[in-house]
């Protein structure tokens, strides 16, 4: 009896959460608290990924003003990341959800359209990269290639670990295994790179000049940000609202300084260049293939999120198809997708839709924070011709700073509209991209619709204030 119950205790238990939709998470199945919540967030900010973008940062920026973006950006975004997890904490909604009081019920189809695109996309380009790492460490360590076998190995695991659910993959594997296997190479990597590549030599290099500082925090600031249209699907399982704040915010925010900050620091020690390959085997050869093997087993941990999340917001238009059955489905298409086609050319597209979300969610943050006071009426997220219904399901405010916002975005951070439009970045003066695109969209987002909505609350008066609160 004993030794089955200490197999209990530590052996991962996969079981198929209750199916409760896009409705309220039962106050019953809110148990994640602060270390849950540091512990969910701190693994997503680990990967490779996460360090190949810190290539982007040197050698246009030398190594300590690249340590400073990093540092400026990272508080920034995780700033910004734990705040929207906090509308998700206090109304137990997934994301999507929390869209429907700022653009409608209808008007929330739009971005949830977006959004599984973009979390479809990634998925498949999670699983193609990490089939591709696989391979060549299968190759390089047992002179064995077989890129289907292991992009189909991972695609089953983050399948499974998407029925799982949030709190089964946090309590069950990232606590009890994953996230301590995968700090502790973080460690490792750290140690052979400060010891390997002479830091302080580093340090004093200065940069080339080809990238201010201020789109450089941009950079690190797109990071925390992409999870903005995901957070609330996993921190409506908090059981306080505080604690995931402050878990999300600290957890993500260590990891993803440290790991960038390692990702700037292979590449100038290793001097290889911005190319995944390479940046993989400089890896490999300084801390080890099996350093990268866990690297890239951590990897699964983003797929999951990006997997379990595109089925939550399907749910937004599709509420009455199970959730797991969502999850099977959209992990079976990502898989043949991943197989068949060369997702390296959807990149483009999947910047310009995140370039969607981070006004969206200015527009959020100022009609929960400002207008309503952190105070919705959860029940009328659900209700036809109720108080988030607006004029035939669209707030037209709402709608109107969102896309100012993205207008706005892509003025002050022309390079992502300039990937499918050559000529496009030309045509901005200088002077409007000095602070990238992140901050100033989410700022006029925020701002043109406080004062929107505030004006529209005050035309209509009692009935706004009171259907728009609980």
């Amino acid at each position: 009896m004993a030794a089955e119950n200490a197999r209990r205790r530590f052996w991962p238990q996969v079981q198929a959460p209750p199916e409760w939709g896009i409705e309220p998470v039962p106050r019953a199945q809110r148990v994640l608290g602060f270390m849950d919540y540091a512990v969910l967030w701190g693994d997503l900010g680990i990967g490779l990924l996460v360090m190949l973008a810190g290539t982007f940062l040197v050698p246009g920026l030398g190594l300590s003003s690249a340590l400073l973006a990093i540092l400026v950006g990272s508080v920034l975004g995780c700033l910004l990341l734990a705040l929207i997890g906090l509308v998700g904490s206090d109304t137990a909604a997934p994301t999507m959800v929390l869209l429907r009081p700022v653009l409608g019920i209808r008007g929330s189809y739009l971005p949830t359209v977006l959004n599984v695109l973009q979390l479809i996309g990634w998925t498949i380009f999670e699983f193609v990269v990490m089939g591709v790492a696989a391979n060549a460490i299968s190759q390089a360590v047992f002179g064995a290639s077989n890129t289907v076998f292991w992009t189909t190995l991972f695609a089953l695991v983050v399948i499974l670990m998407g029925i799982g659910g949030p709190v089964g993959v946090v309590r069950q594997w990232l606590e009890k295994f994953a996230v301590w296997i995968a700090l502790a190479t973080g460690l490792w990597l750290t140690f052979h790179m400060l010891t390997t590549y002479n830091f302080a030599a580093l340090l004093q290099k200065a940069g080339d000049g080809s990238l201010p500082f201020w789109i450089a925090v941009d950079l690190v600031i797109a990071l925390p940000i992409s999870w903005l249209p995901l957070v609330a699907d996993y921190n409506r399982f908090a059981r306080r609202s505080t604690s995931a704040f402050w878990g999300t915010f600290i957890g993500f925010l260590i990891t993803n300084f440290w790991f960038l900050a390692l990702g700037a620091l292979v590449l100038l020690g290793a001097n290889v260049k911005q190319e995944p390959k390479q940046f993989a085997t400089a890896i490999a050869l300084t801390a080890g293939w099996i350093a990268l093997l866990i690297l890239l087993a951590d990897e699964t941990h983003n797929a999951w999120a990006d997997l379990y999340s595109s089925a939550v917001s399907l749910q937004n238009l599709f509420p009455k198809v199970k959730q797991r059955w969502l999850i099977i489905g959209l992990g079976v298409l990502c898989f043949i997708i991943a197989l068949l086609l060369d997702i390296t050319q959807y990149q483009n597209f999947l910047f310009l839709t995140g370039s969607f979300f981070i006004p969206v969610f200015g527009v959020l943050a100022a009609d929960y924070f400002v207008l309503r006071r952190r105070h919705y009426n959860v029940e009328e997220f659900y209700r036809s011709r109720g108080a988030y219904w607006y004029a035939g399901g669209v707030n037209v405010w709402g709608v109107v700073a969102w896309l100012i916002g993205v207008a706005v975005y892509n003025i002050t951070n022309p390079t992502t509209l300039g990937s499918f439009i050559s000529a496009y970045p030309n045509l901005i003066p200088g002077w409007l991209t000095t602070f990238g695109g992140s901050l100033p969209s989410f700022i006029v987002s925020f701002v043109i619709y406080a004062a929107l909505g505030g004006l529209a609350f005050g035309l209509h008066g009692k009935k706004a204030s009171t259907e728009g609160h609980a």
